[in-house]
């Protein structure tokens, strides 16, 4: 699987034309961006957590790590493992006692625990290489890139550009 990439949680968008949320992750040592989709549930899950927001009541993923913990399960990080036909896979790694687990998740479950745990969110380098964005390079490219690629990455692009939510940062959440 080569060695696995670390992320954070950039932003939770809405794509504005369907209505879809979409969660940003973007790669810690560098420029590159991964776009999920996930439900609005998940991404409710993910921004209430983020912007600090504390429901009345655990919400589902709040339920899964209070049980977690209970029976001192830790998480020690989720991994986003491949993607196929469009559909990404994850794992969520823990521990209880000597014993690793390693459970089959969506994404967006598996981010959503590890927000709430504080686990570390990674990517195999295979999925951001088939799903990955960069930014807008200004001037020229340092490796050539070929049309296809080029294509890809270009329509990625205006697609993530056609998103519209505010960053996390600035204190919004996912709404319905």
């Amino acid at each position: 699987m080569g060695e696995l990439i670390e992320m954070t949680v950039d932003s939770i968008r809405v794509h504005m034309p369907t209505g879809q949320h979409v969660v940003i992750l973007k790669e810690k040592r560098a420029d590159r961006y991964l776009p999920i989709w996930i439900g609005i549930n998940e991404a409710n899950a993910i921004a209430l957590k983020i912007t600090g927001i504390t429901p009345e009541r655990p919400i589902t993923h709040d339920l899964l790590a209070n049980i977690l913990s209970a029976v001192d399960c830790s998480v020690e990080r989720v991994v986003v493992t491949s993607l196929a036909n469009e559909v990404f896979y994850a794992r969520i790694m823990a521990r209880v006692d000597q014993r690793r687990l390693e459970i089959d998740s969506r994404p967006s479950d598996a981010i959503a625990v590890a927000v709430r745990v504080g686990a570390g969110i990674f990517v195999a380098p295979d999925v951001l290489d088939k799903a990955g964005v960069l930014p807008e390079a200004e001037g020229e490219h340092d490796e050539p890139v070929d049309e296809v690629t080029e294509e890809r990455m270009a329509k990625v692009r205006d697609w993530v550009n056609e998103l519209n939510l505010p960053d996390l940062g600035g204190g919004g959440a996912a709404s319905s």
